[in-house]
């Protein structure tokens, strides 16, 4: 926690670190923050002098002091700074956290009018009533507050002034100044002797006498610690009046008696072990005293007091109690009276339909009624026992406004969502884990600690709201030590983020060899402290950490470890320091050979990359690779490279692939290296067929009138083909552009890719006056000719026919087709059909193989090119 409740000034300390302005004005809020402290704590500390339980219950507010000393106050609502000039309200139930006034009226008003809706929606009252009743909880510590406790105004936080002053220095922002005088906790009659102070209000400092938990002993306590345990035994007497508590002195009331002895049972017959607090109790044997009427027994369990009168003494009824018997024996049988029982079952609606009968009536009401499920969607007869429920999900919205309820034959009162509502809060770092809800979510209930690097001075801050605070500045000295040898000697400082100052004395660092460098101060340096990580980094300078730059320690002439000519781990020597001699280890040499791809298996050798100067006398060359090439090629394709282990690229691959066009009316062969050299746009330009696109366009029959291309054909509502447009009756006739043809589709709402291939363009002119006339003309003439026809024994050979007579003659033939032709023409078309099928199977068969055969010499002949490859390699 925060040193300000220090009241002696700390020593003067070095901050080299830091600016001198930032130094002053640090300097100057930080007194100004002791100030407040001590003003505000003087009354208290005078009245109960200073204590590790003082300190405790002053932490909250030393908390508040420290973030507004800081300029870190903020509001958990908008996240915004809360100014010293800014109307202020602060809870007073259990988090006492501050608010912007006019955030948490916006907030408290939509809390309500939102609590008042969903009241309203799921009770039978009405909005008004609703509202009168709404309560607003805390965004912190949701606590509940009326609607009537909605703040109006700007206030203290003892709550005495309105409108409290900002411009005095010396008077805590947003306090009146005055004695805080609100009553302390546990109502014990005391008022708070702190000044106007944010936070909860420290426990009472007053002496009083008061009694620990058992009443044996008696002292004076502050009073708000007056409630204690004097450790000693209880000894209050228990509630079976015998034995007395042996817990130690305890709050709220004792513990049942838990001593063992042998009790008896009501009745008396029976004696067990048992607690005392179990003393009274009831055995499982039955009375079986005779009662009074002398012929029956007593039918209870055991008991205390007397078995009472007979039961079947005086009035007595049958069983279903519509006939009444007087004076009749105890020991005589009732007759049944022969009547319907009508006694009302389980149900609550239906009586028993038998006739009058001994023992219980039926458990289930059987009666058939019709019933109606829970949401009422289903109605059905049943019998009265059995519950009526349908599967039909409930699609209500729940309270939160986003998810249905979905249960089962819902009654309509839907219970409220069960999902988490997952939103993101305003802190931008988690997310609302709340019950899915209406409103805004509530703000982020964590605080975030900002301390200095030491760890001494720290306040805490809204979640969301640390990126925009900086660190607080720490009087105490900076903890880290030196790891020269002039840390005794060296100048304190004060904490600070990042790296230490550095040490600016001789250096007289002793070598292993015993002599002393002469140079500045190079030793070991501390590991910086981490920069500030809640502001952006700003980049900073790297610190020389050794000596002087242009400057060396002299060489040690002290036995040093030294590697080998071929830098082996594990194969060093002890040599003279300053021996600059090599030698070879009995390892492999591990370089790498001139391939670059593997390394030598020799002994250690010299290289023959090394100065003249550095060379042995015997240098030896690494040996020759003879592994084949495993490189993978570039660009980058999935044939090895037929070369042995070679430096450099690998030559291009010359293997021949199988690409289709984009029509796939065409199989296209390239070299590998020539095909994935190229880009994706010349890729797909080489495989196309320069022919005919072949694809059907998908909204007419046509088909693409483009050379073969990639993708989708362009344009399939464009196609400029000429189509022969009917009327219904075909009748009329007209040639329009394929493209119209689909646009007057279009236009009727009917889809051109669902119209058969047959009926395209028939019913799009519309029919006229004339298409019945002339039809009737046409049929009058095909009737003349008909008959001048069957009045003609023969037909006249020698003269010519017009075309369209012959068509029409045709069609009178047609249409006086008997039975049996149209069977033979309709035994025609299936067998034509039939010879079409097995054409097209053939087809596609000896295509297949031809395929095949095709992709077996394409093989052949790639294995024949490898082959020769392999023989020239």
């Amino acid at each position: 926690m925060n040193s300000a409740h220090d009241h002696s000034h700390p020593p003067l300390l070095s901050d080299s670190s830091d600016s001198d302005s930032d130094h002053g004005q640090s300097s100057s809020v930080l007194l100004r923050h002791m100030d407040l402290s001590d003003s505000i704590f003087k009354s208290y500390f005078e009245f109960i002098g200073q204590s590790s339980a003082t300190a405790a219950d002053l932490s909250k507010i030393q908390s508040f002091l420290t973030s507004s000393s800081s300029g870190a106050l903020s509001c958990l609502i908008c996240l915004e700074r809360i100014r010293l000039s800014d109307p202020t309200w602060s809870c007073s139930s259990l988090c006492y956290a501050v608010f912007h006034l006019v955030c948490i009226q916006s907030w408290a008003r939509q809390a309500s009018d939102l609590a008042a809706a969903r009241a309203a929606t799921r009770l039978p009252v009405t909005v008004d009533k609703a509202a009168e009743s709404a309560t607003w909880n805390c965004p912190k510590c949701r606590a509940e507050y009326s609607k009537t406790q909605i703040p109006k105004s700007y206030v203290c936080f003892c709550g005495k002034l309105e409108n409290p002053p900002s411009d005095d220095p010396w008077v805590l922002p947003h306090s009146c100044g005055d004695v805080c005088n609100r009553p302390l906790k546990n109502n014990c009659g005391h008022y708070c002797l702190l000044l106007c102070h944010p936070g909860p209000c420290p426990s009472c400092p007053k002496l009083v006498k008061s009694r620990c938990f058992c009443g044996s002993l008696q002292d004076v306590r502050r009073c708000g610690y007056k409630e204690f345990s004097c450790n000693n035994p209880c000894s209050k007497l228990l509630d079976c009046g015998v034995h007395r508590c042996s817990e130690i002195c305890h709050v709220g009331p004792c513990p049942p008696c838990r001593a063992r002895g042998v009790f008896k049972c009501q009745c008396g017959q029976k004696r067990e072990e048992r607690e005392c607090c179990d003393r009274i109790f009831q055995c499982d044997t039955p009375c079986g005293k005779v009662l009074s009427c002398g012929k029956h027994i007593c039918q209870k369990g055991c008991h205390s007091s007397g078995c009472g009168e007979c039961p079947f003494q005086g009035k007595r009824t049958c069983p279903c109690g519509k006939r009444t018997y007087r004076d009749i024996p105890c020991d005589a049988v009732v007759q049944l009276c022969g009547a319907t029982c009508d006694k009302m079952l389980s149900c609550g609606y239906h009586k028993c339909p038998e006739r009058c009968h001994r023992g219980q009536c039926i458990e289930t009401c059987r009666t058939v009624v019709r019933k109606s499920c829970r949401c009422g969607s289903l109605k059905k007869e049943v019998p009265c026992y059995q519950e009526l429920s349908c599967e039909r999900k409930c699609q209500r919205i729940r309270d939160c406004g986003r998810h249905p309820c979905k249960r089962r034959c819902c009654d309509g009162d839907c219970p409220p969502c069960s999902e988490i509502c997952g939103k993101r809060l305003r802190c931008k770092n988690h997310k609302c884990p709340s019950p899915c809800h209406r409103g805004p979510c509530a703000p982020c209930p964590i605080m975030v600690t900002i301390s200095c690097a030491c760890g001494e001075t720290h306040f805490e801050v809204p979640c969301g709201t640390e990126m925009n605070q900086k660190p607080p500045k720490c009087p105490k000295r900076c903890p880290i030590t030196p790891l020269c040898r002039h840390a005794p000697n060296s100048k304190p400082h004060k904490c600070h983020y990042g790296a230490c100052p550095t040490c600016r004395l001789p250096c007289e660092e002793e070598y292993p060899c015993g002599h002393k460098c002469k140079l500045r101060c190079h030793g070991p340096q501390p590991p910086p402290n981490p920069e500030f990580t809640l502001k952006p980094k700003k980049k900073k300078t790297i610190r020389q950490t050794g000596g002087i730059p242009g400057t060396a320690c002299p060489p040690c002439p002290e036995l040093v470890w030294r590697s080998c000519v071929g830098q082996h781990i594990g194969a060093e020597r002890m040599m003279v320091c300053s021996d600059r001699s090599q030698f070879c280890c009995e390892n492999l040499c591990g370089n790498p050979l001139p391939c670059g791809n593997h390394f030598c298996t020799k002994t250690c050798h010299a290289l023959e990359t090394l100065s003249s100067s550095e060379q042995l006398q015997r240098s030896e060359p690494c040996e020759d690779c003879t592994l084949p090439c495993e490189k993978v090629r570039e660009p980058k394709c999935p044939h090895h490279c037929p070369q042995p282990c070679h430096p450099g690229e690998c030559p291009p691959c010359k293997v021949l692939i199988k690409r289709s066009c984009h029509c796939g009316s065409m199989v296209h062969v390239f070299e590998c290296i020539y095909y994935n050299s190229l880009s994706a746009k010349d890729q797909e330009s080489v495989r196309s067929c320069r022919g005919p696109c072949h694809r059907k366009l998908p909204y007419c029959t046509h088909l693409c009138p483009e050379t073969c291309h990639p993708g989708q054909c362009p344009y399939p509502d464009k196609c400029s083909k000429k189509v022969t447009v009917r009327c219904k009756c075909q009748t009329l006739r007209k040639e329009w552009l394929c493209q119209d043809v689909q646009a007057a589709y279009y236009r009727d709402g009917c889809l051109p890719r669902d119209v058969p291939k047959n009926h395209f363009g028939i019913g799009l002119i519309p029919c006229n006056s004339d298409c019945k006339s002339k039809a009737q003309v046409v049929e009058s003439e095909l009737q003349l000719r008909k008959s001048q026809v069957m009045e003609e024994k023969a037909p006249e050979t020698g003269k010519s026919v017009p075309k369209r007579r012959k068509r029409r003659e045709r069609i009178q033939q047609s249409s006086q087709s008997t039975k049996l032709q149209k069977i033979a023409s309709s035994t025609k078309r299936l067998l034509l059909f039939v010879l079409l099928f097995m054409a097209l199977l053939a087809a596609i068969y000896y295509g297949y193989k031809g395929l095949l055969w095709l992709n077996d010499w394409m093989n052949e002949v790639d294995e024949r090119r490898r082959r020769r490859y392999s023989r020239i390699s």
